[in-house]
């Protein structure tokens, strides 16, 4: 696999490019089955990734949040395959405050061990191997880490409010809390700005693999509440509660 990531980014920043096309006109927004939103970007922004990861790799198999879901009977015999948000935070994205991302990550036996994620509005991509984590930034890149605080920053969901997360926010005694969407949550705690990041409800599984990869690279654990680790080859593609954090 090594070689992908210079590409991968490249894709994404194709993808981001697609959707800040769309971003200042009319957003048209659909309704899909599950009742998420979806709009014009997504699509768009998903077609590009599919046919740019289709000609870089023809043998690893694509699983998106916006293409039909191939069913596990097939997926269990994937040994490695790529995991797509083409826009991750719709709803950030309808509410225009920059807060979304486009996702990307290849997993192999159930752990994303390359990932980017691209905020187009924010100008900001963040790249990790598995081993290191990146910041890139118009003309820069650098290497980026976890840090610990004394007062540690919580970051929560904007869109998706839990109420399990005031009693967890309790037992972690005095603490900031932060409110950001999509995948950011995960970068923010890889750059050291945050030191956790609880997700004590459901999500799909491509809104957290490129995130999840880009923290652990970084030296974050991302682990289950039962303290088990976050997988993403198995018959259900929602996940269950878990935190990220910095210990």
């Amino acid at each position: 696999m090594k070689g992908l990531l210079e590409p991968i980014v490249e894709i994404a920043i194709a993808a981001g490019d697609a959707i800040m096309m769309r971003y200042h006109r009319h957003i048209e927004v659909l309704e899909k089955a599950d009742l998420s939103p979806v709009t014009e970007a997504d699509l768009a922004a998903n077609m590009i990734i599919l046919e740019q990861l289709s000609r870089l790799t023809p043998n690893i198999p694509i699983l998106s949040e916006e293409s039909v879901h191939t069913d596990w009977q097939q997926r269990q015999h994937w040994g490695s395959f790529w995991l797509v948000d083409p826009l991750d935070g719709t709803k950030e994205y309808i509410r225009r405050n920059g807060e979304f991302t486009v996702n990307i990550a290849l997993i192999e036996k159930g752990v994303p061990i390359l990932s980017v994620v691209h905020a187009p509005a924010l100008g900001k991509t963040w790249l990790a191997d598995g081993k290191n984590a990146w910041l890139q930034t118009q003309g820069s890149r650098n290497i980026i880490k976890v840090r610990a605080a004394s007062i540690p920053t919580v970051v929560g969901s904007r869109s998706h409010p839990s109420p399990d997360l005031a009693a967890f926010l309790a037992q972690l005694g005095e603490h900031k809390l932060v409110e950001v969407g999509s995948s950011l949550k995960f970068c923010l705690v890889a750059e050291g700005r945050a030191q956790f990041y609880p997700r004590l409800g459901p999500t799909m599984m491509w809104d957290t693999a490129a995130g999840h990869c880009v923290a652990t690279s970084a030296g974050a654990t991302v682990s289950m509440l039962d303290g088990s680790e976050l997988t993403y080859h198995r018959p259900h593609l929602l996940n269950a509660s878990f935190i990220v954090q910095v210990v």
